[in-house]
Order: C-alpha cells, then structure tokens, then sequence
C-alpha cells in the first residue's frame, strides 16, 4: 500500500477558483463589461417606473449584483433592478413615499429569507417543462417589446445604426470570439456617432448618472404597527414576484450550461441582497433575465466573477466615465437586447413539426403562459396560470385513466369490480356512479389491486359505495390495497362521510 502527498501548492491549486485561469477570467471580465453597459439604461427606466431618481436604480443594480454575486446560489446570474419588483412596489412609493419604500424592501428581504428556509424553492419541481418554454419565449417578447419605444418617433439615423450594430453581433463571432461580439459592437456604434457628430438619443437622455457611491441608512419611516400593516403587502408580493423570476431564470441558466445550483441559498440570497439594497437606498430588484442571458448565452460567462465585476463595472462607468457612458447612444444598446431576444426565443417550440407532434394541452399551456405574461409584463402571473391550467388538463387526463370492470360468479351469489388506475378527487368522483346497487347480489368484492388511493376524496368515494350496498343489505369487501392506500384508507374510512 502506498500513499502520495500533495504539496501545499498542489493542495492549493486544487482549490483554486476558476476564474484565475487567464482565458476564464478573460471571459467574464468583458461579459461583466458588457452586462454593466447594458444594465445601465434599464436601471434608469425602471427609477422611472417608480418614480424615483435615476441614481435610486442604478444604486440598486450595483447592490444587488455585488451582494448576490458573493452569497447566491446560481453563479453567472445577474440580479439587478426589473421592471416586475418596480411595478410592484411603484403605487407604495407614489401613495406613501420614498421611506415607506424603502421599508418594503427591507421587509420584502427578510420575507424570501424566511420563504428560502422554508423550502419554497422545492416547489419549482410542479412547474412543467411547456410552463419554461412560455416563461422563456414571454420573457424573449418582452424583451424585444421593451425596445418598440426607442424606436418610435427617433432621427433617421438611428435605424440603420441599430441594423449595423446587429450585422455586428452576427458576422463578428466568425472572426474571433475572444472578445465578446455585444461590446464591440456599443464600441464602434459609439464611436461612429461621436466622430461624426450624429445627433441620436443616448444613454445620458434617459437620466443623470450617479457621481458618488450611495450611503447606508434606515429608513426614513416611523416603526410603529401602522408602518407595517402599510408596506407588508407590498413587502410579501415583491418578495413572491422576486423569488419566482429568480428561481425560474436560475432554472434556464442551469439547463443552459448543464449545472445544478442550489435554489434554496438562491432565495436566501436574493432576500439578504434586497435587504442589503434597501439599506443603501435602492428600491429592490431580483434576477433579470435580459442581462442574464447576455453574461451567460452571449457572451459565455459561468461564474461570479462576471456578476460581481458588472454591478463594479455599472458603477465606475457612472462614477467615473459617466460623460463617456452618457454618449452611448441607445440605438447600439437598443441592436444588443434585440439580439438577446431572437437568441431567447426557444424556435423550435413553435416549428410547425413540433406543433404537430406535441399535445395540444402542452401547447395550449405555453400560449396562455405567453399571453398572461405580455399582458400583464407580469413573469409570475404567466408562470402561476399555465402551471395551474398545466395541472388541470393533467388532472382530466390521469382521471380518464381510472376504470371499472365486473365478473359475476358463476353461481350467481358474488360479484367483483375491478378498479384500475389512479383516484384520487378528480376521478374518484365518477367512481359511485360506476355501481349497480340495486341489481347487484349479496355479495359485493370491490378489487383495488391495479389502482392507487391518492387522497380523501378517493376514501369518501368508497364510504359512500359501501353505504349504499349496506343501505340494501348487502355486504362490500374492499381488497387488494397496496400498503399506501391502505394506510390512508384505514385511517380516514368511516371518518369522512359520517356514515359509521
């Protein structure tokens, strides 16, 4: 028997993050780049939302991607101000003020800490596979629909500056992919206008930008019980908003790059970032799926590194080369999320071969995830409505599966149905109708060898049958329970229906 021992330096590099490899360091030192340029017009659009200072969103998109970058639980991921947690938390801010806010967001923090300890994180799992391909196909729309405005009543040049910059992100990947297609493309766009002095709408239009780092502080509210009866329903709808779009958006990151990440510190995370932003005066925010989608589709970003150095990255560029940032023009950010969209947008789901072949119950769920979600710019009210009727038209098709079938004795004096397939409320319903009490013999055998008790309902069914046999003087035999349907059926016969 032999032993080897690593030297202190092997044992070392064995832990070694892999960002220190210089090619993936590299890689999310531009994708944090490039993430922080796109966050930046975004940020200043939802403060508009809210009605805050631009400075309040861009604040908010640097807290959150510094603070999840360290403790969340899905590397790669961007959380930043969006525009769900701001449409949520606007009509607080407009009724009651900048304070009551704030308050929300701290409040909203603790609830998806509290929530993330729960495990509500395990309920992911009950949201079927056509639900992810609405939410990712919604969220694709309306990202593209975001853009529709800035290309409305805008100088002629922008049009073809946006083509160009799009041209950009399509031809340059072919020559080399070591620097990321997006930034090249905000680079030459932004250089073309300045050289030539073209009069186009840029990132400095949408806002002043912040020209020192935000302080912490409570906030501005008075802690009484008025106070939170106030900000608490806003505080628990931003946390429920904020923890489903993380935790599907950590969902799509993972089947992109083939990695497990663990949801449950995800929504930790989120809530200790929220309280964290909140603290420093920003108005709350979660995982945003158009700038994910570009650290980790577009431009290959896989670890934290890319999300800490964009929310750095978001900052420095305020603070620092803010009149540089200012005359970026939108145009060139404008051609970045259009392609993120197209590159989003799952095409095979509406190929007219995959139409064909795949139930229309799953295609129907996937529409009405689309459709709730661009109507109401809502991601959680899509993904709870498809999951919901995805759960209705599974519940219909497994109960169609549940059947009766009789043998009569030869003599005449027994007879036997047999029950196959899964009762429970939405086919245990159907199940007394299924018997002849009147015409039945004496005897009755009900089998349940092929079937499975699943809750009360199927229990109440089957009290019901025996009741009605008995009523006529005739007895029932219930046999052939497996072990779990016999333990839900002992424990709650004669306990349901009052008839024992």
């Amino acid at each position: 028997m032999s032993f080897s021992v690593l030297s202190p330096a092997a044992r070392l590099r064995g832990f070694r993050p892999a960002w220190l490899s210089p090619k993936v360091f590299r890689t999310e030192l531009l994708a944090g780049l490039v993430v922080g340029l796109a966050l930046i017009p975004e940020a200043i659009s939802f403060s508009v939302i809210v009605g805050v200072d631009p400075a309040i969103g861009l604040f908010t998109s640097f807290t959150m991607a510094v603070v999840i970058s360290v403790i969340g639980g899905r590397p790669a991921m961007i959380s930043a101000a969006t525009g769900a947690v701001a449409l949520v938390v606007a009509p607080l801010n407009r009724q009651h003020g900048f304070g009551y806010l704030i308050a929300a967001v701290v409040l909203g923090g603790v609830f998806q800490i509290v929530l993330g300890a729960l495990g509500v994180a395990k309920l992911l799992r009950f949201v079927p596979r056509s639900v992810m391909v609405g939410f990712v196909n919604s969220l694709a729309v309306l990202v593209f629909m975001a853009q529709v405005p800035e290309l409305h009543d805008v100088p002629w040049p922008v049009y073809p500056l946006v083509v160009g910059g799009i041209a950009l992100m399509v031809l340059f990947p072919r020559v080399t992919r070591a620097v990321p297609a997006p930034l090249v493309s905000i680079v030459i766009l932004t250089a073309i206008t300045v050289a030539a002095g073209i009069a186009v709408p840029t990132v400095g239009d949408r806002g002043e930008l912040p020209s020192s780092l935000p302080v912490p502080g409570l906030p501005d509210v008075p802690f009484t019980p008025d106070t939170l009866t106030t900000v608490a329903p806003y505080a628990l709808a931003m946390a429920l908003v904020g923890l489903m779009e993380s935790l599907m958006t950590a969902k799509l990151v993972d089947d992109i790059t083939d990695t497990r990440s663990s949801k449950t510190r995800e929504s930790i995370g989120q809530g200790i970032a929220n309280i964290v932003t909140g603290l420093f005066g920003g108005m709350g925010g979660c995982a945003v799926i158009g700038q994910t989608m570009i650290n980790v589709r577009v431009s290959g970003a896989r670890t934290r590194l890319s999300t800490f150095l964009a929310g750095a990255f978001l900052m420095v560029l305020c603070i620092v080369f803010g009149p540089v940032v200012s005359r970026i023009p939108m145009a060139a950010l404008v051609a970045v999320m259009v392609m993120v969209s197209v590159a989003a947008f799952d095409w095979h789901s509406i190929a007219p071969r995959t139409l064909r072949r795949m139930p229309a119950g799953e295609t129907l769920v996937m529409v009405v995830t689309v459709v709730c979600v661009v109507v109401t710019h809502n991601l959680a009210v899509g993904v709870v409505v498809g999951t919901v009727i995805a759960m209705v038209i599974f519940a219909r098709r497994v109960a169609r599966l549940a059947d009766v079938t009789t043998v009569t004795d030869s003599g005449g004096d027994r007879i036997v149905y047999t029950v196959t397939g899964e009762l429970f409320f939405a086919s245990a319903n159907d199940l007394v109708t299924r018997f002849g009490y009147a015409t039945d013999p004496d005897r009755v055998v009900i089998d349940l060898s092929a079937a499975h008790i699943w809750d009360a309902s199927s229990v109440a069914a089957l009290d019901a049958i025996t009741t009605k046999y008995e009523q006529r003087g005739k007895t029932v035999e219930i046999v052939g329970l497996n072990e779990p349907s016999s333990e839900i059926h002992k424990t709650l016969s004669g306990e349901l229906t009052g008839s024992h």
